[in-house]
């Protein structure tokens, strides 16, 4: 879950995804990078215009608090593209892929409330695409094995979340508390595409750290937080119990509804920004153990991420190594490191599942730490070499 309230935008259909890694993406050869300058009340772009295609904006944040940039598309809800988690003194390069337009480029500080100094950008007719017909169609073939997975895994999560509903309604906790972590790994699989429809990942993915004030709380967290009771916490009422368990359900339907809806679809940006995105939520959040702050089943999610970013990886890997030497190099470095982090995760096995984060040392996590930001480096560099 990325710590984000979506205020004026709640309820709006984003329309692209593009997540980036904590570490600077390598720049398009094609393009200059647009320099944009980031301070708790104003957030400029060096330019106004860009011609379409692959844009990269280089972005540093002057400000006091963490910040995010997001570009919206002409009707100031759909989100284009939007960069996360940029720290003060922090500098990104971030890619998206924008066709001919007219859009907005806007911050947020704190990455809650609203949006600070929304200007106009306008993207220009872009230059003829240097892919072939064959790279066109294995694009094209990316894209549609990518949508076949987000639809698969959704469909398992909605069934698995119906079975773990029913559980806990009934008030069955050792049921319910076996299922919660496996049933949760479909959806950390595939969050960035949750992620995409506005409403949809706060109403199932929100934390408490993260509510506002007035703020109605539903989701995995709200029902983690009453398997896992913590002392002087009031355990919810049969009734209430079955109002959450509903309310789950009905949302990842929801998300099924949506991913299978005949307009659904992705650019090969929306995937690999997606892998870049899941790695960063890890890097950024989870390796604290803030994500399952009653359960403690972190390392679900850690695999269930790495998971779904291997796919997505695995997915535009033969079009990142037809790109020339530098692609050959970020697939070689990401073939080793993901299969690192994988082994790393794999040695928390316990059962069918993995030990509870409070079991691992300092010393462990820093290690988890250092193999996720060794991923995290080359694959910063994945969106930029697929859209040259």
């Amino acid at each position: 879950m990325k710590t984000r309230h979506f205020g004026a935008l709640a309820g709006a259909v984003a329309v692209a995804i593009a997540l980036t890694g904590c570490v600077p993406n390598r720049a398009s050869a094609d393009a200059e990078a647009l320099a944009v300058s980031v301070t708790d009340d104003t957030c400029t772009v060096s330019k106004a215009t860009a011609p379409g295609g692959p844009v990269t904006f280089q972005v540093t944040n002057n400000g006091t608090d963490v910040n995010e940039f997001e570009i919206l598309a002409a009707d100031k809800l759909r989100i284009a593209g939007e960069k996360e988690n940029i720290g003060p003194g922090t500098t990104v390069n971030y890619v998206v892929q924008l066709a001919e337009g007219t859009y907005y480029t806007a911050c947020k500080k704190g990455m809650v409330g609203d949006l600070v100094d929304v200007r106009t950008f306008t993207v220009t007719a872009g230059k003829t695409s240097k892919a072939s017909q064959s790279e066109s169609r294995q694009i094209a073939q990316a894209v549609t094995n990518y949508i076949s997975y987000v639809k698969d895994q959704s469909g398992q999560l909605l069934t698995a979340t119906q079975k773990f509903a029913a559980a806990y309604a009934a008030g069955e906790v050792a049921a319910a508390r076996a299922q919660y972590p496996a049933t949760r790994r479909f959806y950390e699989r595939i969050e960035p595409t949750a992620e995409q429809f506005g409403d949809i990942d706060p109403a199932l993915d929100l934390r408490e750290a993260d509510l506002e004030q007035g703020q109605a709380w539903t989701g995995w967290h709200r029902i983690e937080k009453d398997l896992w009771a913590p002392a002087g916490y009031t355990a919810a009422t049969p009734a209430e119990r079955t109002k959450l368990a509903d309310k789950l359900v009905s949302d990842t339907r929801k998300l099924y509804d949506l991913v299978h809806a005949k307009d659904f679809t992705l650019t090969i940006d929306q995937i690999s920004n997606g892998a870049i995105g899941l790695m960063e939520e890890v890097s950024r959040t989870k390796i604290t153990g803030e994500e399952e702050t009653f359960s403690h089943t972190d390392l679900w999610d850690f695999m269930g991420n790495v998971e779904g970013a291997d796919v997505a990886y695995g997915i535009v890997r033969g079009i990142a190594s037809a790109r020339g030497v530098d692609g050959r190099a970020v697939v070689k470095q990401l073939d080793t490191r993901f299969a690192a982090i994988t082994a790393q995760l794999s040695a928390y096995r316990s059962g069918s599942g993995y030990v509870p984060y409070t079991a691992l040392s300092t010393a462990q996590v820093k290690e988890l730490s250092d193999g996720v930001n060794a991923l995290s480096e080359p694959l910063s560099k994945l969106t930029s070499i697929i859209v040259e």
